[in-house]
């Protein structure tokens, strides 16, 4: 099955119930991807349950569905927040993509203080509706039963105070300690934070406040990564590590 479509009606139904696809998923079901009767698709709620379900009825912007079966996945056993330091020339959405479809289980843009791209104003609104917009479709397109969170903008000063609370690792291409060393298993908690800097870097000050907080310098191996790549391979490599990829 090429589609998941994503709707609250899937909740709570079983094996024969009508659920609908309106708004932009019938849109999408109905007239981008040209659904007809009797074609089958996967229906979640982002929160565990899928269903398999037949096309009954096709209207403009309208899905009819009726339910074949459902299975309801548990949540993730390890929640992992990727803090993905804003970026230019889309580089922080292409991490973001790539996390999603890796298993992140939720992504917050950083206003780093080596971020070119600035989020200010109504920037910062528009800015996290789209991060919001390619997480989803991001998650549907790799077939994730349990939909990520994509978060607020944080400020330097509330990502050291996450760090204070959470098991924290920063990616420095120069920490002494490698990743897989770094990240304990079981994790602490059962959540762990994953700190990506901009192009030019986390600066020195930001990285001693996140430190002084408790997070752990970690690297990914002997190369120097691109902010775009370095936290999906930390996530491959943690997933690994971690036995998250069974």
């Amino acid at each position: 099955m090429a589609h998941l479509y994503l709707t609250d009606g899937v909740t709570g139904a079983a094996e024969g119930a009508a659920v609908v696809l309106e708004g932009d998923e019938g849109h999408h079901a109905a007239a981008v991807a040209r659904m007809r009767v009797g074609e089958r698709v996967l229906v979640g709620d982002g929160r565990g349950r899928v269903a398999d379900a037949e096309a009954t009825g096709v209207a403009k912007d309208r899905v009819e569905l009726r339910v074949l079966a459902v299975r309801d996945e548990p949540a993730p056993v390890l929640r992992i927040l990727l803090v993905q330091a804003l970026a230019k020339g889309g580089r922080d959405e292409l991490a973001i993509q790539a996390a999603t479809e890796l298993g992140v289980t939720a992504v917050a843009p950083w206003q780093a203080a080596r971020s070119v791209t600035r989020w200010e104003g109504r920037k910062a609104g528009s800015g996290a509706a789209r991060w919001a917009g390619i997480v989803r479709e991001a998650g549907k397109q790799a077939m994730r039963a349990w939909s990520p969170e994509a978060l607020p903008l944080l400020t330097t000063e509330e990502l050291v105070t996450l760090a204070g609370q959470r098991f924290t690792v920063l990616l420095d291409p120069e920490a002494p300690q490698r990743l897989v060393d770094a990240v304990p298993s079981p994790v602490p908690g059962g959540e762990l934070v994953l700190v990506v800097g901009p192009e030019g870097g986390v600066a020195p000050e930001e990285a001693r406040a996140l430190v002084d907080a408790g997070a752990v310098p970690a690297r990914m191996g002997p190369t120097v990564l691109r902010t775009s790549t370095a936290g999906p391979a930390a996530l491959a490599a943690l997933a690994v590590h971690l036995g998250l990829w069974p």
